[in-house]
């Protein structure tokens, strides 16, 4: 191992020379790094902006390329007694309802039984609307196991069984699930006595409303009842009436007593889609043109990041292009944006005339619809979309020049650390130079120290000591 002291020999600065020699070196290439991360930062981030500002406005578009966003129905008519609901099929116009009684669960009761005795073997067959099942009964089977069997019986979609005891002793009280004369409870025995429909042994369950009757009926099974305008009176299993009305749906809360004024149920057509959704995509698309603006701004104040960008200037022309072109619907029709009240000033910037807009909406909300739509969604709205998606897609031109330029950047990090290296091995090399040079010259030095000292002690060699 050797101790190199810089600058013994030769008084020189060696390791400030070393330093200003690969400075001198490194600096030109740092700033060349420096610049082209900053450009490639700078571009990322600008078209980035760009991508996010389009996608916006396709996001805009897409709304009003939704089917199912018109020709909505608003209704009106909710209150103690109805509620309702309305599809598209639902034409405008008003309905007078009276609900004249709601459809009920069927409920039976057994009578009572102790909670320790069998009640009686044999097999249930137990029925509510589509559904039967039956249920094994064994000789030892007090009330709450056949309670127990009912429930669990995997067969078994229509039916509640719970017990309620009173002051007598425990009856069985079986609930229909489902509302509706269709659901009524019907309970047939088949006995081990032979006797299906006496008083006695499992046959004391028995219950069908036209036949044998040994349970009692606690609610009777009712279907629901409304009357229309006075005149058309309809019956249903559920509470729930669907298309009575095209495109209505009304669920009936509550009847109506002879005092009580009648529901009316208003149906009115719904559009505004059209005009919040333009509204959207005007003020998306404003925010879009006032970021192109500056992105490529040109002027004696100073340059966008963008300025003479082929790639904003493309993406711009080919928007206002689309939005200034009229789509042909067939039949001689044809529509564009302008045409529904879309207006762009000088500058291109766009408003909504209200105005213009609901006329055509009135003059024709299916020509408005098909427009935007198409027949099979190849309208405004979807031809709009295609544009975006060239620039706005993961594998859409925006993005790959995005991925380009972060490779880029990545190889500008490849590239510090390779002048790390090679700055270091610049370093290393001098250091070696200088420090030969150093021990060099103090060898020069010591050898010229000792040959004056030769000299100066030859006989006959006066020193000058003055």
């Amino acid at each position: 191992m050797s101790i190199t002291f810089n600058g013994l020999g030769s008084g020189l600065a060696v390791s400030d020379i070393v330093d200003a020699l690969v400075n001198a070196e490194q600096a030109p290439a740092e700033a060349r790094l420096n610049t082209t991360e900053s450009k490639l930062t700078t571009d990322i981030s600008a078209v980035g902006a760009l991508k996010s500002a389009l996608q916006q406005v396709q996001t805009a578009m897409e709304a009003l390329g939704d089917s199912d966003n018109y020709q909505k129905r608003s209704t009106s008519g909710n209150d103690d007694f109805i509620s309702i609901s309305a599809d598209e099929d639902a034409q405008p116009g008003g309905y007078s309802v009276e609900v004249n009684n709601l459809a009920t669960e069927h409920k039976i009761l057994s009578e009572a039984f102790d909670a320790d005795d069998a009640v009686g073997e044999g097999t249930m067959t137990l029925s509510s609307g589509d559904n039967s099942f039956d249920v094994e009964v064994s000789d030892n089977a007090t009330l709450s196991e056949i309670r127990d069997a009912i429930n669990d019986s995997s067969d078994n979609d229509s039916i509640n069984a719970t017990i309620i005891t009173d002051d007598t002793g425990q009856h069985l009280i079986l609930s229909a699930k489902n509302s509706g004369l269709e659901n009524e409870i019907k309970v047939e025995v088949t006995d081990i006595d032979g006797n299906n429909t006496d008083t006695n042994g499992l046959s004391r369950l028995s219950f069908d409303s036209a036949g044998v009757q040994n349970a009692s009926e606690i609610i009777a099974a009712t279907d629901a009842s409304i009357t229309i305008d006075g005149s058309l009176t309809v019956s249903n299993a559920s509470n729930t009436f669907t298309d009575v009305i095209d495109g209505i749906t009304i669920t009936a809360k509550k009847a109506h007593d002879t005092d009580d004024d009648l529901s009316d149920i208003t149906v009115t057509e719904n559009n505004n889609n059209i005009q919040s959704g333009l509204n959207n995509f005007i003020s998306s698309y404003n925010e879009l043109l006032e970021l192109s603006n500056t992105l490529g701004a040109s002027s004696d104040d100073g340059a966008g990041v963008m300025a003479g960008d082929s790639l904003l200037r493309g993406v711009m022309s080919k928007l206002r292009e689309q939005i200034t072109d009229s789509m042909d619907l067939g039949n001689g029709s044809s529509l564009s944006l302008s045409q529904l009240g879309v207006e762009a000033d000088r500058y291109g910037v766009l408003t909504l005339n209200t105005e213009i807009l609901n006329d055509k909406i009135d003059e024709s909300v299916d020509l408005v619809q098909q427009f935007f739509v198409g027949d099979d969604d190849n309208g405004f709205a979807q031809s709009f979309d295609e544009l975006m998606s060239f620039y706005t897609d993961s594998d859409g031109i925006i993005q790959n020049r995005i991925d380009s330029k972060t490779n880029q950047l990545d190889d500008i990090d490849d590239q510090r650390v390779s002048l790390a290296s090679k700055m270091e091995s610049l370093s290393s090399r001098l250091y070696a130079q200088y420090n030969a040079m150093d021990l060099l010259v103090a060898s020069l030095n010591n050898t010229s120290s000792y040959v004056q000292a030769q000299l100066e002690n030859m006989p006959g060699v006066v020193r000058d000591n003055s």
